[in-house]
């Protein structure tokens, strides 16, 4: 049984419901990482014993699946685009945006697919953008493809993010820190291809950097994509 088959537990003693449950969660994730939530912390969150929990999960991990679930809620866009193309950028660019203010989020994409309701519904508007385009193992392999480099990509931008938080230093200030050790070793002549990124690449922010990669796929994906015979 999944926890969204799992019924409400009857007659609460004290009134307790999974909304409130997943909105004590989100709050401890989102100022702690994951690590600040447990069954025990969001009970004393919400001023309840953890065996209160109990009847509405069984687990930490069904915790996080009710979670993502509700992040899911914020990355479904409101009217869903006609053309697949945009489609697609438009649940890329949300999903991003959601990670953005959810941090602890990256570390629970790409695994197994969300279950929950709003899960699902991302998942059917991301394979409908698709519908009628291709065949369907190829529709779900362009899905894996989009899918990967957005995971990919949101992952290298919330390590950067967090590095920033560890150590205190901005990228530009670690750029200025690092900076001596790099330009020593760009002069040994070992790194040519490294040298002319450095000195002739162009520098551009996180977001231009994610819309960029991610048109870049879609054109892949466009590539492969082949309108069945009707």
């Amino acid at each position: 049984m999944t926890v969204w088959d799992r019924p409400t537990p009857p007659n609460p003693p004290v009134p307790l419901d999974r909304e409130q449950i997943i909105a004590a969660a989100l709050a401890l994730a989102d100022e702690g990482g994951l690590e600040a939530v447990s069954v025990r912390k969001v009970a004393a969150r919400l001023n309840a014993g953890p065996m209160r929990l109990y009847g509405y999960i069984s687990s930490k991990d069904e915790l996080f699946d009710l979670m993502v679930d509700e992040v899911h809620a914020e990355i479904l866009p409101p009217e869903q685009p006609g053309d697949w193309r945009e489609a697609l950028r438009v649940l890329a660019h949300r999903t991003r945006q959601a990670a953005l203010r959810h941090v602890w989020l990256v570390d629970l994409l790409g695994g197994r697919p969300t279950l929950g309701p709003n899960g699902l519904a991302v998942t059917e508007a991301t394979l409908a953008a698709l519908d009628g385009l291709a065949d369907i193992d190829t529709v779900l392999r362009a899905v894996g493809t989009v899918s990967a480099y957005v995971t990919g990509a949101i992952r290298h931008e919330i390590a950067n993010l967090r590095a920033e938080r560890a150590t205190g230093l901005s990228k530009r200030d670690w750029q200025r820190a690092s900076g001596p050790h790099v330009m020593k070793m760009l002069a040994t002549g070992r790194f040519p291809a490294l040298s002319k990124a450095v000195h002739d690449g162009t520098e551009v922010d996180a977001e231009e950097s994610f819309a960029t990669g991610l048109d870049w796929v879609l054109d892949a994906v466009a590539a492969k994509l082949t309108r069945p015979p009707t």
